[in-house]
């Protein structure tokens, strides 16, 4: 796969991610916000929650659980302690999400997977 389509996958799986999450309820408030700790995917906000959200696009489901690690989640959240200062309101929570896609599958959301490493 080259850079390029690699590059189209994502923005598709970011798009397909952002439709999953104002299903339920949340609206976007962010996408593919840049911090010099790294980037993150969607940013959602819910009432007073606000999720910074790292999006996984697969093959096959099976490969889905190799998708996201320790490091890459060190990465998310130290760019949305970043953005949060930006974003947040007086009495917001915040947490990391995952989005994992592949095809044929509904999206599988894990809400709240960081708790500091």
């Amino acid at each position: 796969m080259t850079r390029a389509q690699a590059e189209r996958k994502g923005r598709q799986a970011e798009r397909i991610a952002g439709w999953w999450l104002r299903l339920k309820g949340w609206q976007i408030i962010g996408r593919r916000m840049r911090t010099p700790a790294g980037e993150v995917d969607l940013v959602a906000r819910r009432g007073a929650m606000i999720a910074f959200v790292e999006v996984k696009a697969r093959a096959t489901a099976a490969e889905l659980d190799l998708a996201i690690d320790e490091r890459r989640l060190a990465r998310v959240a130290a760019a949305a302690e970043i953005l949060w200062y930006d974003l947040a309101k007086p009495g917001d929570d915040m947490r990391i999400d995952v989005i994992l896609l592949a095809p044929g599958r509904a999206p599988r959301h894990l809400a709240n997977v960081w708790h500091g490493g």
